[in-house]
């Protein structure tokens, strides 16, 4: 297994932190040995799983789909689903990443438990895999590793190592209870790739040049052992959904837009980059829609904006996104991208709550975004029922969609009805 420095923190029965408690735990999670954590299960049935169901007759699907409840998962966040299918990893904005288990294969969750217990996370909304079976967990300033999560999450004392120390992946003085949702994939050529949202509405100016330097406001890029890090992407406000284009690597990450301008700007944004240190106009511009905080404040110096692949509907909240890799959905949505919106906190008629879907033209662009699913917000009272946050998709080519307001995650599946 790689080498790696240990740390972590562990919440004490008196409700303190215990560095010493916590680097002794750790020691032993290293050497494969034994603590006394035990599991928070998940019912997967009663009152609550009754309810969820009570939602699905509300939520529209293109004709042959059908959705189903998957799993009950408390806060579900950011997905990864193992590489073998055995268990689906959940992130939350709290102190929980959840184990989904299907062990019959009948696409209901059998089994909602905790994931490594004898940690304590902070904020570990991003779990990600790698190809050889490594999970990744970013939290809101650290990043860890998990060989064999697959196989050793039935108990509560996985081996673990530190690829990013507590307080090395932003400078702690940074550390915010806003835009902390970190999302981490492994890309094409094997490197971590991790979205830091700058905490502020929009940064101060005096800010920019530091926070461009570390990286918050964009994407970095770093070896799965901690070192090479760099900045892969610079000019965004708040990516919470990034993938790459299994057809050509190139990444695509969603954008969350400033608040405060008015219900209709600026958009929200879906992003294509196409090399590395590409800048996409933040905190200049959001979309096309300049910025008044930083009228007068001077350009990066022979930079050229990249301008969005779509402008999306203003404070929607567009997060999660993936590509459709799988077989099982018509054609129509092979090799396409299929992203969550959260919906909006203030505007004054709320919009969102739903998963959107665009198709790539012939030079690998985006075609225009339109409905795949909606329902999960009540247009005549302005209520949630959900708000999907991501997408992810089991082997079988069906999608799940995690909702960490109603506290599930939906399975939506290509079932047409044969006469």
């Amino acid at each position: 297994m790689k080498t790696m420095k240990i740390g972590a923190v562990l919440l004490c029965a008196s409700g303190l932190t215990s560095p010493v408690m916590a680097q002794d735990n750790m020691d032993k999670l290293q050497n494969m040995q034994r603590t006394d954590a035990t599991f928070t299960q998940i019912a997967q049935e009663g009152a609550t799983a009754d309810a969820l169901r009570q939602i699905i007759p509300h939520i529209n699907v293109p004709e042959g789909f059908e959705i189903s409840l998957y799993a009950v998962v408390p806060d579900a966040r950011s997905m990864a689903v193992a590489p073998q299918g055995t268990v689906t990893f959940v992130g939350t904005r709290k102190d929980k990443v959840w184990s989904v288990v299907d062990r019959d294969r009948d696409r209901v969750a059998d089994d909602v438990k905790d994931f490594a217990p004898s940690i304590t996370f902070d904020i570990p909304n991003g779990p990600c895999f790698s190809r050889d079976g490594f999970l990744y967990i970013a939290e809101r300033n650290r990043v860890l590793v998990f060989p064999a999560a697959e196989f050793f999450f039935e108990g509560p004392d996985p081996a673990v190592g530190v690829v990013v120390a507590q307080g090395e992946l932003i400078p702690a003085e940074e550390e915010s209870f806003n835009h902390t949702a970190r999302v981490c994939r492994v890309g094409p050529d094997g490197k971590l790739y991790i979205s830091l949202g700058q905490p502020h509405n929009v940064q101060p100016a005096e800010k920019v040049e530091m926070y461009d330097e570390i990286g918050i406001g964009g994407i970095i890029r770093i070896n799965t052992d901690g070192t090479g890090r760099e900045v892969y992407t610079r000019g965004i406000r708040n990516s919470v959904g990034h993938d790459f284009n299994p057809a050509n690597g190139d990444l695509w990450f969603t954008d969350n837009q400033v608040d405060g301008m008015g219900d209709d700007i600026p958009p929200g944004e879906l992003n294509r980059q196409t090399a590395a240190g590409q800048h996409f106009g933040f905190p200049w511009t959001n979309s096309r829609v300049e910025l008044p905080d930083f009228k007068n404040v001077p350009r990066p110096e022979g930079v050229e904006f990249v301008e969005p692949q779509l402008e999306l509907t203003a404070h929607a909240a567009d997060l999660g996104m993936s590509f459709y890799r799988g077989n099982s959905f018509p054609d129509k949505y092979k090799g396409g991208i299929f992203w969550a919106q959260h919906g909006s906190w203030n505007r004054t008629t709320p919009v969102g709550a739903r998963v959107m879907f665009t198709a790539l033209d012939e030079n690998g662009d985006a075609a225009g975004g339109e409905v795949f699913a909606d329902g999960w917000l009540n247009e005549e009272t302005g209520e949630y029922r959900g708000r999907p946050m991501d997408i992810a998709f089991l082997p079988d080519g069906s999608m799940l969609v995690s909702d960490d307001f109603a506290g599930a995650i939906w399975r939506i599946a290509y079932n047409p009805k044969t006469e």
